[in-house]
């Protein structure tokens, strides 16, 4: 069964009043006595607490798995010392967890947002993206962050009783903030790709997400601008004497001495972890302001501000913009990229060709929601959760 409209089964939220403490936890944090359950319902686990249940749902599931072997900048089993889409994720979920804890909110529930929020990523990176989103124009398009919730809902399938993994509605709302413009408040005038995904997925009616589904968006952005310079600078694609104007780096290695660190690994390292350690200060200073300035009380009443609060300082953001700029124009349109960027869009068009003319090559699971969904679909789920090398390996280029 799909998820087409599950979420109506769920029920009302229960709030608390008191703006205080609860087992560790402002009582604006995500808890489970305010929380909306599952679309089927199931026993509480005796030593697990729902969002603990969905974390460990999303690290054993195969999805999370795969991300192993999938390009984060650099492709996984080919340059095997730069990130993965896994290792990438995890580094996320650990910036989470440290500002949610700063802040009083649901660390379990804020990790398994991290963990899972890249999930719907393809083979070969942003690339594969825009390839297979290419290849499925006028069919409903490709977009990650929907193909995540994909992944949850439906794709997945662990269970005897229902599809997907059946998490709880927050982790879900913290996964649906990504790609509000294809679930939220569509209708006929909506480009097609985006009726598709409206269709298919569930919907969620708050104007924002729980406050620890913002920080996954602040801990992702976090986590790849500054590991993505860490890994720049590994392959010596960038170097610290194109950054000289970059405010934020320069004043990095001003904090940890750079200059007086021969080791360029550890120099690399130290000043790539002071820009992190930066940022994430200043969220957590930020936030606590934000928060304390909008008087929310509730979870609930943070799903219910148009605006987020968890963020940073329009100078920490400006500084981090400058990087971002940077890294676009130095490091992710550097000519030996583009020229691996080129190879991926031929190798995915060529796969995807290959399994629309012959789609018993795919396992009968993908076959059996052809009826469903069509070919096309189901032809792009199944490339888009394949691992750079297996990818390789169906066209016999591994």
């Amino acid at each position: 069964m799909g998820p087409m409209g599950l979420m109506g089964r769920i029920g009302p939220v229960r709030v608390r009043g008191e703006n205080r403490m609860v087992d560790g936890l402002c009582s604006y944090a995500a808890a489970e006595a305010a929380g909306r359950g599952r679309v089927y319902p199931e026993p509480p686990h005796p030593y697990r607490s729902d969002f603990e249940r969905d974390r460990d749902r999303i690290i054993h599931s195969s999805a999370f798995r795969r991300l192993e072997g999938k390009t984060q900048v650099f492709s996984p089993g080919l340059d095997d010392y730069y990130r993965s889409r896994l290792t990438h994720s995890i580094e996320v979920a650990q910036i989470g967890r440290t500002l949610a804890k700063a802040l009083g909110l649901n660390e379990s529930l804020t990790e398994a947002i991290c963990l899972a929020h890249d999930l719907g990523h393809p083979p070969f990176g942003h690339t594969g993206e825009k390839r297979l989103d290419e290849l499925m124009a006028g069919r409903g398009g490709f977009e990650h962050n929907a193909q995540t919730l994909r992944i949850v809902t439906l794709l997945e399938h662990p269970y005897p009783a229902f599809m997907g993994l059946n998490l709880t509605y927050e982790t879900l709302l913290g996964l649906a903030r990504k790609c509000e413009g294809l679930l939220k408040g569509q209708g006929e005038e909506a480009p097609l790709d985006q009726r598709f995904y409206a269709s298919t997925l569930p919907r969620f009616h708050e104007l924002n997400s729980t406050l620890e589904g913002q920080i996954a968006d602040v801990a992702d952005r976090i986590a790849y601008n500054c590991h993505d310079l860490e890994d720049g600078l590994r392959a010596r694609l960038i170097d610290g004497n194109q950054m000289r104007d970059i405010q934020i780096y320069t004043e990095a290695t001003k904090k940890v001495g750079a200059e007086r660190i021969p080791d360029w690994t550890i120099r690399r390292t130290r000043t790539a972890k002071a820009i992190t350690d930066r940022l994430v200060g200043d969220c957590i200073e930020t936030s606590r302001r934000r928060i304390a300035e909008a008087g929310i009380r509730t979870s609930q009443d943070a799903c219910n501000l148009p605006e987020d609060l968890i963020g940073l300082s329009a100078e920490g953001d400006g500084q981090l913009v400058q990087l971002e700029r940077f890294l676009l124009a130095n490091f992710y349109h550097h000519e030996r990229l583009l020229e691996a960027a080129k190879n991926t869009r031929r190798w995915l068009a060529e796969l995807f060709g290959q399994l629309c003319d012959d789609p018993h090559r795919m396992p009968s699971y993908f076959r059996d929601f052809i009826p469903q969904y069509g070919l096309e679909r189901a032809v792009c789920d199944y490339i888009a959760g394949m691992t750079d090398r297996y990818c390789l390996k169906m066209l016999k280029l591994a």
